[in-house]
């Protein structure tokens, strides 16, 4: 059974209607892109010098096959700098910050399981990585800090169009 015809005149129901966003919306999501490109290129940078150092902080966690310490590590960085690249032209916003935000769980899970396992590890999130002495252990911060960018991947995934981005100039 159809609903009501429209009139001329009459306005579509509200669920129907898309509101534009507000100007300050697309400019704050453009700061949070960016900032999250930031984090991720600092990330990859810090960590694509050493790839050895790298699988370190990765065998560290005690979570993985010995088989797939050496491709994560070494490709991990490698997907970092990606994401940031991305971010910073702003291709893909929604699906970048999807897989950031899978990423960043996974961290958060990691330090989360080291922690409560009594693994006495530096995250290895921006360089470094691997066993340390227990009174240089910082999880509780690595934690926070990963949760903050987990914030800024929920907004992009929330409100993915941003301004000076390749996503908006596609779309025009």
């Amino acid at each position: 059974m159809a609903g009501p015809a429209v009139q001329p005149g009459d306005s579509a129901p509200e669920s129907s209607v898309r509101q534009p966003l507000p100007a300050w919306s697309e400019w704050a999501g453009t700061a949070v892109r960016l900032g999250l490109a930031v984090v991720w290129g600092w990330a990859g940078l810090a960590k694509i010098a050493d790839p050895a150092e790298a699988a370190q902080a990765v065998r560290a966690y005690e979570i993985l096959p010995e088989g797939l310490v050496k491709p994560i590590g070494y490709g991990l960085p490698f997907l970092e700098l990606a994401l940031a690249l991305l971010l910073v032209t702003g291709l893909g916003v929604r699906l970048v910050a999807g897989v950031s935000a899978l990423l960043l769980l996974t961290f958060i899970t990691g330090i989360a399981s080291a922690w409560a396992r009594g693994i006495s590890i530096d995250c290895g999130c921006f360089g470094g990585g691997g066993h340390v002495d227990a009174s240089r252990t910082e999880y509780l911060q690595e934690i926070l800090r990963d949760t903050g960018f987990l914030l800024l991947a929920g907004w992009l995934l929330w409100r993915p169009r941003t301004r000076l981005s390749a996503d908006g100039r596609l779309a025009s």
